[in-house]
């Protein structure tokens, strides 16, 4: 029986990544040790989308209100990129300490969160 999932983010800064994680975004963790971090994330959900090419992955956190939670990372110094609208959500891009990338979305379609 599939128990959760895990999710891998390459970094070019694991260390600065990890701290942004811990101390902007809150996450809290464990120590699996040696310092490498294993963050408790918010529940989530999957979805595939089509696409020419397979093996391509994003990560996107959900939010109630996107133009509150990019105010409330402003305050912490997080630049977020230009507001996106989709039929499907409001999406914005957070910049990550090592160089990638991570969005944040509120969505307009309903959501599997919640779900057991």
């Amino acid at each position: 029986m599939i128990s959760g999932a895990h999710l891998v983010v390459y970094s070019k800064d694991v260390e600065a990544d990890r701290a942004f994680f811990r101390d902007v975004l809150g996450f809290k963790s464990v120590d699996a040790g040696h310092g490498w971090l294993i963050f408790a994330l918010p529940p989530g959900e999957a979805a595939f989308h089509p696409s020419e090419q397979s093996g391509l992955n994003e990560l996107y956190f959900m939010c109630d209100s996107l133009e509150a939670e990019m105010a409330s990372l402003a305050k912490k110094g997080v630049h977020c990129s230009k507001v996106q609208e989709a039929r499907w959500g409001s999406t914005t891009k957070m910049r990550l300490p090592g160089g990638g990338e991570v969005g944040l979305y509120e969505p307009k379609h309903p959501t599997a969160l919640g779900l057991k």
